[in-house]
């Protein structure tokens, strides 16, 4: 939608940033229930904005004495919030191929070298600087810039050629059961971004820009979307367990930016309560806690009649969703009456609670349930040194879970309409950092060319896109040769897939056009791919 649309999202814009919880029902409780004047006999409403000021969140729960957690309470908006423009019966821009989003992100970059992008010319040059004219004067990081030569380092791990429904598709000794999936996945070679340090590079491939602030992906498709189940939220995220360094994740990564805070992700943990403050306080019984809702909705209802800020009905809707949580979480996180069968393809690291394996299969459940939108996250990819060492730990983590997750949603009847999405925010180098070995190595960042994979939900199965070249450096022609001048964001070249192509295509698969899809903040009219996105129609079904 532009700037002069009609459609029904734009008219829900216009919005103030969101506050925290802290900004909770700031009124005296005396002066709701018995509607009565200050004794100096000005109206409550002239004392009210020095109490809203005064009145934190902590203030609030102490004197409430009940403590209701509000940390993770989210979505339930429902129909009010589909995307605009809908069509009246699909509530939709178009008919959407993809009912649900799952999304494995691998968060440090995973090396494609050593993955998916078979590259044996490599082992010709091993050790020799890397050409100039396939560097073609692209920056590179502070870590490697201070090195005399950058040799080229090609992968140690057999790769072997597994059919498609395409030419076939190399995959790495390292993945033996995603190769088994591999006529379920589109794999593309050929995606890029500009940023070239991890917090700009995955802030930027979540939300659209490199600067903090921004609507996650999630929390756009939340707000496009609405939700499904009015006992779970539309969004979930998960952070799987990892042997290695872990870079820093930000809530800000599945946060709501600048649109409504019910849009918000929600950290399902793996060990305590599965959602922060869920459980109620030592000595509260749920019939309080539904006092204390039933208080909590009046106070906040007559907040809205008096201020008519929008957060204020999204806040109530959050409490009830907290409220509903308490008895459908549970039930969710509890795996006893999965089967034997389903263990055997997860594998046994899914009994461990916090395992990517796990996680993966709380996915699959999440999904059965109703949830829009699930993004599990596991770190450690970020290997500078030891790569080997560090990527066979992490691919024993992911693989089987991954090819399992595939399995699970295809022998449910559910994977043609849950897309599946796996990658990270940037590639590694084709060139060494540090001391290089036949055994040992490791590699930088590298923004201009990477590979992820994406399958079910209105995807092409068991293709490849893309194509880079003989150092899997640049992306390349149909030929083999580096594209001169690489793709850029500013216009969409065929064979390559910008980041922002990628986000407009998980968009449309849900039905949302990405164009249309905008909220308006501080006069502008912003979306997940700000001027730019391609729809990958090629990747399309």
């Amino acid at each position: 939608m532009g700037a002069g649309g009609s459609d029904r999202v734009g008219q829900r814009c216009g919005h103030s940033p969101v506050l925290d919880t802290a900004g909770l029902v700031p009124l005296r409780f005396h002066q709701i229930f018995l509607n009565l004047k200050d004794p100096s006999g000005v109206n409550a409403m002239n004392t009210l904005r020095d109490f809203e000021l005064n009145l934190t969140r902590r203030q609030l729960f102490g004197r409430g004495a009940l403590g209701l957690g509000t940390a993770a309470m989210a979505q339930l908006l429902g129909a009010d919030l589909q995307a605009a423009g809908a069509d009246a019966k699909s509530g939709l821009h178009h008919p959407a191929r993809a009912k649900r989003v799952i999304y494995l992100f691998m968060s440090g970059g995973p090396s494609h070298h050593d993955l998916w992008d078979y590259k044996p010319k490599m082992r010709e040059m091993y050790g020799q600087p890397l050409p100039d004219h396939i560097r073609n004067g692209q920056r590179i990081t502070g870590m490697t810039a201070r090195q005399k030569t950058l040799p080229v380092c090609p992968s140690k791990y057999k790769f072997t050629k597994h059919a498609n429904n395409d030419r076939g598709v190399w995959v790495s000794e390292l993945l033996p059961h995603t190769a088994t999936v591999a006529k379920e996945l589109c794999v593309v070679h050929s995606t890029f971004t500009e940023a070239i340090n991890h917090d700009p590079a995955i802030t930027y491939i979540q939300t659209g820009s490199q600067i903090p602030g921004r609507p996650s992906l999630g929390a756009w498709l939340s707000y496009g979307l609405g939700s499904m189940n009015e006992n779970l939220p539309g969004y979930v995220v998960m952070h799987a367990r990892t042997s290695f360094a872990e870079q820093s994740l930000f809530s800000r990564l599945w946060g709501t930016g600048f649109l409504p805070s019910d849009h918000q992700g929600i950290l399902l943990r793996s060990q305590g309560d599965p959602v922060l403050y869920l459980s109620n306080p030592a000595g509260v019984a749920r019939r309080d806690r539904r006092a204390q809702l039933d208080t909590l909705a009046l106070l906040n209802r007559e907040q809205h009649r008096r201020f008519a800020d929008p957060e204020v009905l999204a806040r109530i809707k959050q409490h009830e969703m907290a409220y509903r949580m308490q008895s459908s979480v549970p039930e969710l996180m509890d795996l006893s009456q999965e089967s034997k069968e389903t263990f055997e393809l997860y594998g046994e690291a899914a009994r461990q609670p916090g395992s990517f394996a796990a996680c993966c299969l709380n996915a699959r459940r999440l999904a059965e349930r109703g949830v829009r939108n699930i993004q599990v996250f596991h770190r450690g990819w970020d290997a500078h040194g030891s790569l080997p060492r560090e990527h066979e730990s992490q691919c024993r983590d992911v693989d089987q879970g991954c090819a399992a997750l595939i399995k699970d949603l295809k022998r449910r009847g559910m994977l043609d309409e849950t897309l599946v999405v796996w990658g990270g925010e940037f590639g590694r180098t084709s060139y060494c950092q540090g001391g290089l070995s036949k055994t040992n190595y490791g590699r930088d960042h590298h923004p201009r060319c990477f590979t992820i994979w994406m399958a079910g939900g209105g995807i092409k199965p068991g293709i490849t896109y893309g194509r880079t070249d003989d150092y899997a450096y640049n992306i390349a022609d149909p030929d083999g040769q580096p594209m001169d001048p690489q793709p850029s964001r500013e216009e969409w070249t065929p064979g390559s897939m910008h980041i922002h192509d990628l986000n407009a295509t998980i968009l449309h698969l849900a039905g949302i056009d990405h164009r249309r899809l905008t909220y308006r903040y501080q006069g502008r009219d912003f979306r997940l791919t700000d001027v730019h996105g391609h729809v990958m129609t090629d990747l399309i079904a």
